[in-house]
């Protein structure tokens, strides 16, 4: 999937048309919460104001599902992104029409404009191509930089670049690419994967795609408790999704035919009733008591998991190992994070798949010791998953 970068563009003088991924969390007055979203667009923005361009930023921001929201407007991200680059930023009305096409050509180089939310608009999700063609002309080149909308069809994503006949990815996008495309694809062995979150449903694919590739596969969090449902096991009252149970029989079954090596936990800490303050135990994976259910992964588990990730030449990670919000259940994940820091400064290659699991190596302290965390959540999902993006798809290849 190596896409022509912006590096192989003469921007001087050129409007450049960027597709960014500001969608950040808001508080109730509209501050924004963190603003990790907009510094990582600032070096394509930066190169590109360097290179003599003007620039057209768009984005969403939430779901305000075709209509006006204006506690969904991306003025505040305006105002953030100006302290940010040291210069004014312009806020423009809307995403399309006469003032905001006037607002584009009148920009000079040097000159940054932010569009108002392109989901204001049912023609964004729609892809529709008269949206996506008024978005195009504003601009004379068309850039990529959102990886994390970059699994979407939309008209800003995948209909924009249509219109123009051109597109190249951002350094953001370059550098996503090259982690979760390139870096999965010829990996530094040993290849560790580890897998958590809530569902199995949300991780199949990933898990079919990973299960030949990977040395090692470790299951962890909600998803554990289904994989032991399929053999047999009390789990109590854990999280289960009942129409998965054949979808992790079949896989166990692949694994043990193909002996490949898929690690479950052996042990897990079980609460009483969902809160922080329940009564706590730990148990093997084989003993959960009925009316309890598993919380994290436990103690043995760690061990076992950070012994194996310390082998590891790559190691990508894609959801909490445990119920990590609560703190008497963030053990588990904490630990798989502090090993993957600790390979990382030993010369391993650390990939995190962004979203839940970006969060808890950030609120570990963690995030400047791996070596790439995208920006992603479902688009790193859906690329290691071996889907190719429509948003990453549509732009140039890169010239050989």
């Amino acid at each position: 999937m190596a896409k022509r970068t912006i590096r192989e563009l003469d921007v001087a003088g050129k409007r450049v048309l960027v597709r960014v991924d500001f969608n950040v969390p808001l508080d109730e007055a509209g501050r924004i919460v963190d603003d990790t979203r907009i510094r990582a667009a600032l070096p394509t923005v930066e190169h590109l104001l360097a290179q003599g361009a003007s620039v057209i930023l768009m984005s969403h921001l939430g779901r305000p599902r075709g209509r006006r929201v204006p506690a969904l407007s991306l003025a505040p991200v305006a105002e953030r992104l100006s302290q940010l680059l040291g210069r004014a930023v312009g806020m423009a009305p809307d995403c399309v029409g006469t003032e905001v096409a006037a607002q584009a050509a009148a920009l000079q180089p040097g000159q940054v404009l932010l569009l108002e939310n392109v989901r204001f608009h049912p023609q964004e999700e729609q892809n529709e191509r008269t949206f996506a063609q008024h978005l195009a002309e504003l601009g004379d080149a068309y850039v990529n930089d959102a990886f994390g909308a970059a699994h979407r069809a939309h008209a800003s994503t995948e209909g924009v670049p249509r219109c123009m006949g051109a597109g190249a990815s951002g350094l953001l996008m370059e550098r996503e690419i090259a982690y979760l495309d390139e870096t999965l694809r010829c990996p530094q062995l040993p290849f560790t994967a580890v897998l958590g979150g809530a569902k199995i449903s949300g991780k199949i694919e990933l898990i079919e795609h990973l299960l030949d590739r990977v040395d090692a596969l470790l299951i962890g969090g909600g998803m554990a408790y289904t994989f032991f449902k399929a053999m047999g096991l009390e789990i109590g009252d854990s999280l289960l999704e009942e129409d998965r149970i054949d979808t992790a029989r079949q896989l166990l079954t692949r694994v043990e035919k193909g002996g490949l090596d898929l690690q479950l936990p052996v042990d897990c800490v079980v609460a009483d009733r969902f809160a922080a303050d329940a009564q706590v135990q730990v148990v093997a994976c084989d003993a959960i008591p009925r009316g309890w259910q598993g919380m994290d992964i436990g103690p043995q588990t760690r061990q076992r998991y950070a012994d194996q990730i310390a082998r590891g030449g790559t190691i990508v990670w894609n959801g909490p190992l445990g119920v990590c919000e609560m703190v008497p259940f963030a053990q588990g994940t904490q630990q798989v994070a502090l090993a993957l820091a600790a390979a990382t400064r030993e010369g391993a290659v650390s990939i995190i798949g962004g979203g839940d699991t970006a969060a808890a190596v950030a609120q570990a302290g963690l995030a400047q010791a791996m070596t790439h965390i995208s920006t992603g959540g479902g688009a790193s999902l859906e690329c290691m998953s071996g889907r190719v993006l429509p948003g990453v798809a549509v732009l140039d290849d890169e010239e050989s």
